[in-house]
């Protein structure tokens, strides 16, 4: 086959193919000419492959279909758009996926907290093992107030150092330990501070300084674990998928948590860092904290809920993700 003879004889059909895919509006009938055109287009561009292979005529002929591929196909959406959804559909369905689970580490670490400070608590000897008396009084009488004191570079770095537990709780929850040793490792260090205050009479010194912060801060680390132990499960009980699919569709949903929880986080340090240690009545304090709680259950689990009804669960979408492989049954 002669390459510049089947160029010259296509040559107008091409350039209608390329006009139509560079026209900002299209009619229904121009739609349907421009799907005719890219079909026989591409059957030429077949032909030139298969007959002379790499050609000059080849090369132009795909330059024009893969405009026509973009035009029919539509681009990628703007920042502003991918934004959005994020924030209206991925996040909140990916959140809603972790509530029976966040529920579930959220009993269980407020149990171990009660337990492991109730049994050192009950014995002065295993306070006695804790530090000097001294030491422990300083720590109750001053120390764990001074902690709280109002600064916008305390919750800076509040905010860092949670955001950094809450990350590696989803990263490293597909080793399934290191979200389960995290937790466990946090109930026990608060127990032991519950068992200091309790001895010294401050331990509701101790509940008026956690809980505007706390309830917050607390629930963001249950959702990062529970995020860490969906993306275990997902290749530990993959399904009918391969577990490097199922690895990979948990992955990059529950990878999106991280991202979110980067903001709850920001606010839980701010109100850490500038209601905790003010001068606010505690009840005003404890109310802002609970606010800052319920704005976030509201987003988990109402606006999750909506977003999962419309088919959302919080993994890219397929034209981002690319084309799942099918499988039968």
């Amino acid at each position: 086959m002669d390459a510049d003879a089947l160029a010259d004889a296509r040559r107008p059909e091409w350039e209608r193919l390329d006009a139509l895919s560079r026209q900002r509006h299209l009619t229904g009938a121009e739609v349907d000419e421009l799907i005719v055109r890219y079909r026989a287009a591409s059957a030429d561009l077949a032909e030139l492959k298969t007959s002379v292979g790499d050609s000059p005529q080849g090369a132009y002929l795909s330059t024009i279909l893969a405009a026509a591929r973009l035009r029919l196909t539509g681009a990628s959406e703007n920042i502003v758009a991918q934004t959005v959804r994020f924030f209206t559909l991925q996040l909140p369905a990916a959140l809603y996926r972790l509530r029976w689970t966040t529920g579930v580490i959220a009993v269980a670490f407020v149990l171990v907290v009660l337990i492991s400070g109730a049994w050192i608590a009950a014995d002065p000897a295993r306070i006695a093992t804790l530090g000097t008396p001294d030491a422990l009084a300083q720590y109750a009488e001053e120390d764990f107030v001074d902690y709280y004191g109002p600064m916008a570079s305390f919750a800076g770095m509040v905010w860092s150092n949670n955001a950094w537990i809450a990350l590696q709780c989803v990263l490293f929850g597909v080793t399934g330990i290191w979200p389960i040793w995290m937790l466990i490792q946090n109930a026990m260090g608060l127990g032991v501070a519950a068992a200091v205050m309790a001895a010294h009479g401050r331990l509701d010194v101790m509940m008026l300084h956690i809980l505007p912060h706390g309830m917050l801060e607390l629930t963001a680390i249950f959702i990062a674990a529970a995020a860490g132990l969906h993306i275990f499960w997902s290749w530990a009980v993959p399904g009918r998928h391969t577990r490097a699919q199922s690895l990979a569709s948990g992955g990059r949903a529950l990878a999106t948590v991280a991202m979110g929880l980067v903001f709850v986080l920001l606010l839980s340090g701010l109100v850490e860092g500038f209601i905790t240690g003010s001068a606010l009545p505690w009840a005003v304090k404890i109310g802002i904290g609970a606010v800052a709680l319920g704005v976030v259950l509201f987003y988990m689990l109402v606006i999750g809920r909506r977003a999962a009804r419309q088919g959302e669960t919080g993994d890219l979408i397929e034209y981002e993700a690319g084309t799942p492989t099918l499988v039968a049954g």
